[in-house]
């Protein structure tokens, strides 16, 4: 029987690039020379910290850090900004996760947007991935371009097509 799996992942390396390229352009940009604090990622959570000493430039390390990962080709979906900046001291501090995997929620959303579709499939939460499984390849094909049609909230990948 056919399947494939639906994942959300961002590649590391291409992470790592964009926030370097965004780092550079912090350092020549005019309006943010004197700007103390900067852009920092944690390789290992997947983190990534933006300090500056106002909430305008936090914004604004925002915009470059988007910018960098939109044209490296990561989704901005793949970024949590939701956290609120949290002053200490003189300096302001903003978290942005990354996100990694398909939580239960964007998973119930993907199975939903299936079932809604009408489409000959079976749909399963396995971990963070979702496994589709059909008779036909056309079918998979097309809970794939209902899939790509939905506003899931995350960047999703379809691999293992067997």
């Amino acid at each position: 029987m056919p399947s494939f799996d639906i994942v959300s992942k961002v590649d590391p390396q291409t992470l790592e690039n964009a926030v370097n390229t965004a780092k550079k352009e912090l350092q020549t940009r005019y309006d943010l020379r004197d700007t103390k604090g900067g852009i920092e990622l944690d390789k290992k959570t997947n983190v990534i910290t933006l300090t500056s000493e106002n909430d305008m430039r936090i914004r604004a390390l925002e915009d470059i850090v988007l910018t960098r990962l939109v044209k490296q080709g990561i989704d901005g979906t793949a970024l949590d900004f939701t956290a609120e900046a949290q002053a200490s001291g003189t300096m302001m501090k903003k978290t942005v996760k990354v996100r990694a995997g398909i939580d239960k929620d964007a998973g119930r959303k993907i199975i939903k947007a299936i079932k809604d579709a009408k489409v000959k499939v079976e749909a399963q939460m396995q971990d963070d991935q979702v496994r589709v499984s059909a008779k036909k390849i056309d079918e998979l094909q097309a809970a794939i371009a209902v899939l790509r049609s939905a506003d899931i909230g995350q960047p999703l990948q379809f691999v293992n097509m067997k």
